[in-house]
């Protein structure tokens, strides 16, 4: 039970924390940007916000 109490104290929490945050944080970017077909479907929905300014511009002028 030894163990338990190390990660009761801040000092060892944290980085253990980081740590854990990080690999998962790396691993999403290999998952996002790893394959090559996810990564060109996801670079096509970058422009998403601003293709509905676009359909509202041509119905304004119609």
């Amino acid at each position: 039970m030894e163990w338990l109490n190390w990660f009761s104290s801040f000092e060892h929490t944290k980085p253990v924390a980081l740590v854990i945050l990080f690999v998962t944080f790396v691993f999403i970017m290999l998952y996002v940007f790893g394959d090559k077909k996810r990564s060109e479907r996801l670079e096509t929905y970058k422009d998403m916000p601003f293709l509905d300014d676009e359909t509202e511009i041509k119905e304004d002028k119609k």
